[in-house]
């Protein structure tokens, strides 16, 4: 007589086999599974989110907020206010460096343009008229090499009113993250040159006015330092990491600013218009 566990064996032991066999398959689908943690060690930052009103100039934030008991009239004339108070155009800032310049000397008027440094500013100002930009203003640091800059691109911008801006100076922003112990700032004082650049990014750096109707492009040549700073800042990324980017002389920099604050980095230091021999950073 066969027993009722010889009877049942096969089938007890088939069960147990294949919910083996399922707990593995499990585990090794776990195992094979590739988890971005795993391969990039990336953590989102807490401050990641994007702040619309970071040039102040969100309408919501302009126009007096409505009261809770407000009335449909109250409504109408608080929608009307927004509306007004909304951009409808598009700013476009294209940020040039300097060209090469001579780094020898203390002083501020012996850093004229190399003669290399000349023919860069003159790629830079062909491939600018090339664009045909309705450039609505040109602001140069008043730094010699960037007026000497300025002052070759405009033969290829005759037409474009130039002004100088002290705030556009080269300096150190803020102490880069990480540090460079082998970098030594023209400027040593941080904070005093971060005033400064800060001020100058508030300045040029805001979603177009209410009655702006059309789109506008604003050129500034300036330094290596400054364009880093303003992409970090106007990325929102930490400005710290200024130092982590790189610009050739005469390179180009297109930052766009939406009506809703919304910006795109167009180009980033683009210095592809320079033919390879005459490229230096």
């Amino acid at each position: 007589m066969i027993s009722r566990f010889q009877k049942f064996a096969p089938v007890l032991f088939g069960a147990v086999g294949g919910a083996t066999t399922y707990y593995f398959y499990i585990r090794k689908k776990e195992s094979s599974t590739v988890f971005n943690s795993w391969t990039t060690h990336f953590e989102v930052s807490k401050c990641g989110k994007w702040d619309s009103n970071w040039d102040h100039r969100d309408p919501s934030a302009i126009v007096k907020p409505l009261k809770k008991d407000s009335d449909p009239t109250e409504d109408n004339k608080y929608n009307e206010k927004l509306e007004k108070a909304t951009p409808k155009a598009i700013r476009h800032l294209i940020l040039v460096r300097h060209g090469q310049y001579n780094q020898q000397g203390d002083l501020d008027s012996k850093h004229y343009l190399t003669e290399v440094g000349r023919k860069q500013a003159g790629f830079t100002g062909e491939r600018l008229k090339s664009l045909k930009f309705n450039f609505d203003k040109m602001y140069k640091s008043t730094m010699l090499r960037a007026q000497e800059t300025g002052s070759i691109i405009s033969e290829s911008l005759p037409k474009v009113p130039v002004e100088s801006c002290s705030l556009i100076e080269e300096g150190a922003p803020i102490p880069p993250e990480p540090s460079a112990g082998h970098w030594r700032p023209e400027f040593s004082n941080f904070y005093q040159d971060g005033a400064r650049i800060e001020a100058a990014f508030r300045k040029y750096f805001h979603r177009a006015s209410p009655d702006q109707t059309k789109e506008s492009f604003t050129l500034l040549v300036c330094h290596g330092n400054v364009i880093r700073y303003f992409v970090c800042r106007a990325l929102q990324f930490p400005p710290e990491a200024w130092l982590r980017l790189c610009v050739n002389h005469a390179s180009v920099t297109w930052i766009t600013i939406g009506p809703t604050g919304r910006v795109t980095v167009r180009l980033l230091g683009d210095s592809g218009h320079i033919p390879p021999e005459y490229v230096t950073y």
